[in-house]
């Protein structure tokens, strides 16, 4: 079994949004075996209960963290798994071996180093409309409308990106990839989550809400109510940021991947402009900003920082140096 050592334990970034701060461990380094016992399932997610996978009785799983001290869950290596660490409860096996402390003390991770577990995908919907024009959101678009000058939901995407439609049946796998969406389920929502979800995502006139959850939402949580709420939450992190006030201020210029990451890193602190990806769309030979895709790690609540999960996460690369950004019309 593959070992893990202890650089790969992971740290997130504490402090109040918007300010650096020290970083701080996020989950307790540990190792040695779980066993695991009958009915066991181990988690993706401690507080969503998401992606269950079905441990062996009697099977030996290596033991990368647990979530505190005492721990109530290990992070265990699931062979097979996607992703293969998970959560499995302490009272559902038995550890051996290891170290029986959490951590010399003042010893603390590297930041960044824990893998990307969701992306956020984020669009400019005047860029969007520029390529999708007859799109019913498209038509309907106007110069004072919340998408003109906010960004808007595309998805949540848990990682890696091949984990996809869970537990959805064929039928609706084969609408969703032919487009069909409209055949698709309805989402059910609270009446609050289903407005704020019809104006951050107004792609939801041409049933984008539904396609989202039956391919990347059924992989995040048990509901849609959960997936949807939670999205929003980080939705209204970013447009309450300095990076919605770049764009806002820029409309009809030029912008530079660099200047977008020092508002990222202005925002949700020093680093977090590393964790974004910044793609664009040719035009009428004008190479235009159409979405943003933010890296993110650890558990997302509604509470959860913004900062505190993109400091977790993976660096990444970004696809597009500079790119327009686009007025609400054809331009």
């Amino acid at each position: 079994m593959r070992l893990v050592s202890f650089s790969k334990i992971f740290v997130v970034l504490a402090g109040a949004l918007g300010l650096a701060a020290p970083f701080a461990v996020a989950d307790v380094p540990l190792d040695g075996s779980f066993v695991a016992g009958q009915n066991c399932s181990a988690f993706q997610s401690i507080k969503k209960q998401s992606n269950p996978v079905p441990l062996n009785a009697g099977t030996s799983y290596q033991i990368v963290a647990g979530n505190k001290e005492p721990a109530s869950h290990y992070l265990i290596l699931v062979p097979g798994a996607s992703p293969e660490r998970r959560w499995a409860p302490v009272d559902c096996g038995t550890r051996s071996g290891g170290n029986t402390s959490a951590q010399q003390p003042g010893k603390q991770a590297p930041a960044g180093k824990q893998p990307t577990q969701n992306v956020l995908a984020v669009s400019w919907q005047p860029a969007f409309c520029e390529t999708k024009p007859n799109k019913v959101e498209c038509r309907t678009q106007t110069a004072d409308r919340f998408d003109a000058s906010n960004f808007t939901l595309h998805g949540l995407w848990p990682q890696p990106r091949r984990m996809a439609y869970c537990n959805v049946g064929k039928s609706d796998i084969a609408n969703d990839k032919d487009g069909r969406w409209d055949q698709l389920p309805e989402v059910s929502l609270e009446p609050p989550t289903r407005t704020e979800l019809d104006k951050v995502m107004p792609g939801t006139q041409s049933q984008l809400d539904r396609h989202e959850w039956t391919k990347h939402g059924t992989c995040y949580s048990q509901t849609p109510e959960e997936y949807f709420s939670e999205s929003l939450a980080l939705m209204r992190a970013l447009n309450s940021s300095a990076v919605r006030e770049l764009f806002a201020s820029r409309v009809g210029q030029q912008l530079t991947f660099d200047e977008i990451r020092k508002a990222f890193d202005q925002s949700f602190g020093e680093g977090a402009g590393l964790r974004v990806r910044m793609q664009c769309a040719r035009n009428n030979g004008k190479l235009i900003i159409s979405e943003l895709t933010i890296g993110l790690s650890g558990d997302i609540t509604p509470e959860t920082s913004l900062a505190n999960l993109m400091a977790a996460a993976t660096p990444t690369k970004t696809e597009c140096p500079s790119g327009l950004v686009d007025a609400v019309g054809q331009q």
